[in-house]
């Protein structure tokens, strides 16, 4: 599957055998097949309507950098040869709101990835219409947070700056350290909305434009492709994680699962409901199955209940067997 480029820039930075059926066969099949080399027939102006593009820059002060004085002592020191160790510092030491800020970037970035599909390797993300609202509520809501942790940074900076001094001790340098006007244009937060075009007339003549025109439509197909995929791949990736942590008998040792076992699986389920930008049959009556399997169904009375959590795992299997065969990456 296609990924996003990182937004994250240091710059200026059935199976019906039985209840308690492994799925082992049937993952493996998932695991071998591959989609369809067709791309699926689209229209572009429907796409548009119901779908746009969004990107996603942020950037931020690491607080990092190279000793080379320190990296040097540590090759000479064991004896090896130069360049195979380097000794990185953290500038401002242990700088807590710092520190907050990029765990919150993380954070923002994982919301971005978990409400979008994949679209191009420059960073695009495909949003559906009917996910607009929501994500653009969360996400500049989670923006303001940035820039008023950004902000607070600035404010600590200097203040910040002395207590390193005392943490770093010989590996303190105030000359690596960027004046307060240049640390303000190491941040930075962007989010853009793009439309999906659907106009192919060009200044190139009619053969020109239906040669354009075809090109644009298998891009957008092959594009499409990868987006719909992503989503499977999300959906098959919860839905195993579910059966195999429901997989015991009340005679055998529990699992272990958390409360979010149950919710993920809904998550999905509104993830296939929004992000159903073709209409795609099969992902509308997934969706639906799931949707009723989990119906009034909680963590603990899985826990509890071993018919319930039998005829759970079940229904999510015949789940994961209804999938489309899929190149599964197993690093997601």
């Amino acid at each position: 599957m296609n990924t996003a480029s990182n937004a994250y820039q240091d710059q200026a930075v059935e199976i019906d055998g039985g209840t308690n059926t492994p799925i082992a066969q049937d993952v493996s099949a998932a695991l071998t097949n591959v989609l369809d080399n067709t791309p699926p027939e689209i229209s572009v102006p429907s796409i548009g309507s119901s779908a746009m593009l969004t990107e996603l820059s942020i950037s931020q002060w690491t607080g990092r950098k190279k000793d080379r004085k320190a990296s040097k002592e540590v090759t000479a020191d064991n004896n090896a040869a130069s360049g195979v160790a380097s000794v990185n510092k953290k500038l401002m030491g242990d700088w807590e709101t710092l520190e907050a800020l990029h765990k919150m970037t993380g954070n923002i970035r994982n919301m971005h990835y978990s409400m979008t599909m994949p679209w191009s390797d420059t960073g695009l993300r495909l949003l559906p219409t009917a996910q607009y609202f929501k994500y653009n509520k969360e996400m500049t809501a989670m923006q303001s947070k940035w820039e008023d942790l950004a902000r607070l940074c600035m404010r600590e900076y200097e203040w910040e700056i002395s207590n390193a001094q005392t943490k770093l001790g010989d590996f303190f340098h105030r000359d690596e350290y960027p004046s307060v006007s240049a640390l303000t244009n190491k941040f930075s937060f962007r989010l853009s909305y793009i439309p999906l075009a659907d106009d192919f007339r060009t200044d190139v003549g009619a053969e020109g434009n239906e040669q354009i025109k075809a090109h644009y439509q298998e891009y957008y197909s092959r594009q499409l492709t990868n987006a719909i995929g992503d989503i499977w791949t999300r959906v098959h990736k919860v839905l195993v994680s579910m059966s195999e942590r429901l997989d015991y008998a009340s005679n055998e040792t529990k699992k272990v699962f958390r409360d979010t076992l149950v919710d993920n699986v809904i998550d999905m389920i509104d993830l296939m409901n929004v992000c159903n930008i073709t209409n795609d049959a099969q992902m509308s009556e997934i969706a639906k199955q799931l949707d009723n399997a989990l119906r009034g169904v909680t963590p603990d009375a899985l826990r509890d209940d071993d018919y319930l959590r039998a005829e759970t795992k079940r229904k999510v299997d015949l789940a994961i067997a209804q999938l489309p065969s899929l190149s599964i990456d197993m690093t997601l």
